[in-house]
């Protein structure tokens, strides 16, 4: 049965299945189980894929590059299985799969990130307190 508002509904089960997901694989298969509906699971897929769009736009360049392509080929498996709920409940698991592919990469870029701002700091406090050289670039040929 549909809700009233099924985008909302779409994006509340979408925000439930990504929170079982990896905490509790069995109730998040049998969320997707329960929704018979070919409505419901699309619904379902469009929030997860405003999630994965959303998150992927933080994402350098490269990496950000390589999740729009696996979009487009998840829309592609959405489109062969339009009228088929298991095909769909394909889509679904691989959409929230993608989504967890996404949240590891940008916790690695925000480590490289930290990283990088950590390395800058030390070397601008040395250069500031004149213990390492202005410069380190070359100056001979």
């Amino acid at each position: 049965m549909s809700s009233p508002d099924p985008a909302a509904e779409g994006r509340r089960r979408a925000d439930e299945y990504l929170a079982l997901l990896g905490t509790d694989d069995d109730a998040a298969a049998a969320l997707l189980a329960d929704l018979s509906d070919v409505r419901d699971l699309v619904f379902l897929g469009a929030g997860l894929t405003a999630v994965a769009r959303a998150e992927a736009r933080s994402l350098p360049p490269a990496q950000r590059a390589q999740a729009n392509t696996r979009q487009v080929r998840l829309g592609a498996v959405r489109d062969a299985h339009r009228d088929n709920p298991e095909g769909l409940r394909t889509w679904l698991q691989r959409a929230g799969e993608e989504i967890a592919l996404l949240r590891s990469q940008q916790a690695i870029a925000d480590r490289v990130h930290a990283a990088d701002q950590e390395r800058t700091a030390t070397r601008a406090a040395a250069e500031a307190s004149g213990t390492a050289a202005a410069s380190t670039a070359a100056t001979t040929t």
